[in-house]
């Protein structure tokens, strides 16, 4: 009989908690306050950074995340009592990743959010492009509306992810493949979540006020549990070539998986909505897309030129902390390359719980020191 996932969790790395069973670990817990600002794929749960600065790092010492993605480790070692450089490419992950850890004085946060609540409506500009393809005409209307009224809030980056989010959940598409949906879906489906027929979301309106409210719940809850004195900064560039500042006590990090997912277009709806930087050429293995020998050896060379530089500014003995499902053996040559030691290597157990995406696997937490330490 094959081990129950209770079983496992305990067998592996007793001395340190780092799998969690779903009824140890369960989503409310997983998603607490500004980690479910946005929907992310290829995220890492808190708790797993949390017991990782707790073990590897001094506290209030300063982490650098080279791929900061929706800004989990900066959001969790401001809350554990660290301060956190996050760096990414992609636009919109630096826009969340803002808005996930700014400071913000309650009383005129909750001012606009409401304010801004009050005041949806449609406009009437005709969509064109991408949101005429993808939003039927009463949802665009209303995200364009939206849109129209963010230069005017003290807190128009919140508001911007907002609507991100609302623009996420209005697409014509299914309601099971809210991830990468390849064409718009315009007429009655059989739907796989709900198990029955459902009809394509007709409007934006619905999504606008609740997750309005919600990102206020939640960005007044993370300012309860967070200390004074702790600050992220967020660095929106390739960590091959961006400028870094000061030293840092280690480096913690998730870096993306090979021809996996396509950052930018992720989040296609709210470069095209918000206008973003767009810089997808820049992302790792960009130059050669998909997982054939060649975008491999591309994608392990970017890991390998990120992780060099980065340690540079690094203090000595400090750890370079590495999740990763290195499922193709590509990382003890990747440390070798960037000038790494390997010191230890635990092993975890994941379980993806929801989703068509669901399933298990293994993943790996390298923990590495610079060579001339």
């Amino acid at each position: 009989m094959a081990p129950t996932q209770a079983a496992l969790s305990r067998d592996l790395d007793d001395d340190l908690q780092l799998s969690w069973s779903e009824a140890e670990l369960p989503e409310r817990e997983r998603t607490k306050h500004v980690h479910r600002l946005h929907p992310y794929l290829g995220k890492f749960v808190p708790q797993l950074v949390e017991a990782l600065l707790a073990r590897y790092v001094p506290l209030r010492g300063r982490v650098l995340d080279p791929f900061a993605g929706s800004g989990t480790t900066l959001v969790q070692a401001l809350e554990s009592g660290y301060d956190a450089v996050g760096v990414d490419v992609a636009a919109f992950n630096c826009l969340l990743m803002r808005v996930k850890s700014a400071r913000y004085e309650a009383f005129r946060l909750e001012k606009d959010l409401r304010e801004a609540e009050s005041r949806r409506g449609r406009s009437r500009r005709r969509p064109t492009g991408y949101l005429a393809d993808w939003y039927a005409p009463r949802a665009a209307s209303e995200l364009l509306h939206f849109r129209d009224l963010l230069e005017g809030y003290e807190h128009a980056d919140v508001l911007r992810v907002v609507l991100a989010r609302a623009a996420r959940s209005a697409r014509l598409t299914t309601h099971f493949d809210l991830e990468f949906p390849r064409s718009p879906q315009r007429a009655p489906y059989w739907c796989h979540k709900h198990r029955r027929t459902c009809r394509p979301v007709e409007e934006a309106d619905k999504f606008l006020g609740r997750y309005l409210l919600d990102t206020l719940d939640r960005l007044k809850a993370f300012q309860r549990v967070r200390p004074e004195g702790r600050a992220a900064e967020i660095l929106h560039g390739d960590a091959r070539d961006v400028a870094l500042e000061g030293r840092f006590q280690a480096i913690l990090t998730s870096p993306p998986y090979p021809g996996l997912i396509d950052y930018h277009e992720q989040h296609r709806y709210a470069y095209e909505l918000l206008g973003l930087d767009d810089r997808r050429e820049r992302e790792l293995g960009a130059a050669v897309r998909g997982t054939s020998r060649a975008a491999v050896a591309d994608y392990a060379n970017g890991i390998s030129q990120v992780l060099r530089r980065c340690a540079e500014g690094l203090t000595p003995g400090a750890p370079v902390i590495i999740v990763v499902n290195d499922r193709r053996g590509l990382y003890p040559d990747i440390l070798q390359r960037s000038g790494l030691r390997l010191e230890d290597r635990l092993e975890r157990h994941v379980n993806r719980r929801t989703g068509r995406r669901a399933g298990e696997y293994f993943e790996s937490v390298l923990i590495a020191t610079t060579s001339r330490v």
